[in-house]
């Protein structure tokens, strides 16, 4: 459903220099699905909590891309996401916008809600009314990521784009756009082998592309199988590209098959480029290539970090593990995108499941110290992704906020909570309550006032 909640209950504090906006987009069906239904399948919903003089209002609105006019117009789900065997003849072959579901970005003065099958969808940042497409003035020619990076520093965005060629294949592009949302650069590469490439990672002076074996196979779909399954024998191949450079100076290293949804960040330091991941030993919610189930107890993630020797003899890589937390979800204080970083924020198990699924903790890791601290919210409640927000614009790392959206099984509603980041383990500052569920999303970003 989509609602106006002007004036939420909130008990606590609301920090005074908490002044903006909270941005959530998830899958959220308007119909039931046609098949089985995947999580990664549903229309997306944007959810934004306006924030300012320690008062909160809410609203949430579905992207009304051309799937959901159209299966509104219909009345029923035409489109099935993974499944092409499965859709309504009416759509079979229809190019459309996709879902818009996943993830949320301001950037060149315009929001945009993203899917990593489609270009970006434009939404009023205000109204959340849908603007439609936006192609960066037709120059965009193909699928965007759901997970750009901005540099702190450049302002730029920098992505990516995968079935770039709008079939499942190996082709891949590189996109840079400007501060002021202009796209500068594209260029586009062949990968190893076709994969759903989910995320990726820059730095200051590279990108890092990773190429693991989620692969895609239409030939294999039209036979009865997975559009996308685990194929461990392929193993995980990391292009790593100077920005410097182009897509020419891709330098491949390889290594044991693994998944990974999402960074959290990376650094060049020297020659040695770092990046910090939750990594999965075998990827969750996608079957084997001979459609049985994956092993559920290596489809949980672990924070671990990536070192590659850009100078050294051998194209491994090294990997070691930074915390035993099964987590996901990893954020920073994004002022440090790309950057040597201190503090880093996960999603996470806690002493109990929480009944719902999902995550009942949230982790602040010290990265200079190795310690985490967390904030366990007991079997009742599960939590979404952390968003940090800095205190002030020129605050020191990690002095600030972490904002999450959390669901109550007890009472089937959900609230955001508010927590300092700096202490994260005493629990929430303040907390603002809705009167319904916000169903389980993916990701979100803060949008500044100032």
């Amino acid at each position: 459903m989509e609602s106006d909640a002007p004036n939420i209950v909130i008990e606590g504090l609301i920090p005074a220099d908490l002044h903006g906006t909270l941005y959530r987009n998830g899958p959220n069906p308007q119909f039931a699905p046609r098949g089985a239904y995947h999580w990664f399948g549903g229309d997306g919903m944007i959810h934004a909590f306006f924030i300012e003089n320690g008062k909160i209002s809410y609203k949430n609105r579905w992207a009304r891309t051309m799937n959901w006019t159209l299966e509104n117009e219909a009345g029923e789900a035409l489109f099935s996401a993974f499944d092409p065997s499965k859709s309504d003849p009416r759509v079979v072959n229809m190019e459309t916008n996709g879902l818009a579901n996943t993830n949320i970005v301001w950037h060149g003065n315009k929001l945009l809600a993203l899917v990593e099958s489609h270009p970006p969808f434009e939404m009023d940042p205000s109204t959340l009314s849908s603007k439609g497409s936006w192609t960066y003035t037709d120059k965009l020619q193909g699928p965007m990521t759901a997970h750009p990076k901005i540099d702190p520093e450049t302002g730029e965005m920098l992505s990516f784009g995968y079935n770039a060629d709008g079939a499942i294949s190996p082709k891949m592009s590189y996109h840079v756009i400007s501060k002021n949302g202009q796209l500068e650069k594209s260029e586009w590469f062949d990968a190893p082998y076709p994969a759903m490439v989910h995320d990726f990672v820059t730095t200051r002076d590279h990108v890092i592309f990773p190429i693991m074996p989620l692969t895609g196979s239409m030939e294999r779909a039209m036979k009865g199988g997975p559009v996308y399954a685990w194929e461990p024998e392929k193993q995980t191949h990391i292009g790593i590209m100077p920005r410097s450079g182009s897509v020419e100076d891709i330098q491949w290293f390889k290594g044991d098959p693994a998944y990974v949804f999402h960074f959290m960040n990376a650094s060049t330091q020297g020659n040695k480029v770092i990046c910090d991941v939750c990594e999965y030993d075998q990827a969750p919610f996608f079957p084997n290539a001979d459609g049985t189930r994956p092993d559920p107890k290596k489809s949980v993630a672990k924070l671990k970090r990536w070192t590659f020797d850009l100078n050294g003899d051998s194209t491994n890589y090294k990997v070691e593990q930074l915390d035993d937390s099964i987590c996901e979800f990893p954020r920073l204080d994004e002022r440090f995108s790309g950057l040597t970083y201190r503090h880093g924020y996960i999603a996470c198990a806690g002493d109990q499941p929480p009944k719902s699924g999902g995550y009942s903790a949230l982790g602040h890791i010290d990265h200079q110290t190795g310690k985490i601290s967390k904030y366990d919210m007991g079997e009742n409640l599960a939590t979404s992704e952390p968003i940090f927000v800095p205190a002030k614009t020129d605050s020191p790392e990690g002095q600030g906020y972490l904002l999450s959206v959390v669901y109550d099984i007890t009472k089937d509603k959900s609230h955001l909570i508010i927590l300092d980041a700096e202490n994260i383990s005493d629990g929430p500052i303040g907390r603002a309550y809705l009167d319904h569920r916000v169903p389980f999303g993916f990701h979100g970003n803060w949008k500044s006032a100032h």
